[in-house]
């Protein structure tokens, strides 16, 4: 496995429409596991193709500690309810953003053995499922962002006065 580097906010990879994934190869296989390695390395929760320079409909999420879900072609079938709070994003470090998103979140997509599959999340889950879906679309967090957070010189995010 191989850590990738991670495109950063205004790159241009980064605002582009991804690709289905037609195949299901080795190819794809090796690139979830960096995807996956990448994640980890970075201390991410969320990793799309597109962050690491590979325009392909692939997320791999793992906000609980080696539960590692690997979506292939995935998209938004149900969500409900809302949810604010705080994200990150490993392609635009430094910064934090106030982001709306649903509260729940069904999604379908295809296994690594070309199996339809179907996941539900609440809470970070949902919100994780949200952004790194939207990443496959060209869409970064800033764009939904209500307020953006930036770190004092103690590490402490405070609100940008000027955003409204």
């Amino acid at each position: 496995m191989a850590k990738l580097y991670i495109l950063k906010e205004g790159e241009p990879g980064l605002r582009k429409t991804c690709r289905p994934v037609t195949d299901i190869n080795l190819r794809t296989k090796r690139l979830l596991d960096d995807m996956v390695e990448t994640m980890r390395k970075a201390d991410g929760v969320g990793l799309a193709a597109p962050q690491v320079g590979v325009l392909r409909r692939i997320v791999v999420i793992e906000v609980e500690e080696g539960n590692v879900l690997e979506l292939i072609n995935p998209e938004i079938i149900e969500a409900s309810g809302e949810q604010t709070g705080t994200e990150g994003c490993l392609s635009v470090p430094g910064k934090q953003g106030i982001v709306t998103r649903p509260s729940y979140v069904k999604v379908k997509a295809l296994n690594r053995q070309g199996e339809e599959v179907i996941y539900e999340g609440t809470d970070l889950l949902a919100r994780c499922f949200c952004h790194e879906l939207d990443h496959l679309d060209g869409t970064l967090y800033v764009d939904k962002a209500k307020k953006m957070l930036y770190p004092d010189k103690d590490g402490y995010y405070d609100y940008d006065e000027d955003e409204d």
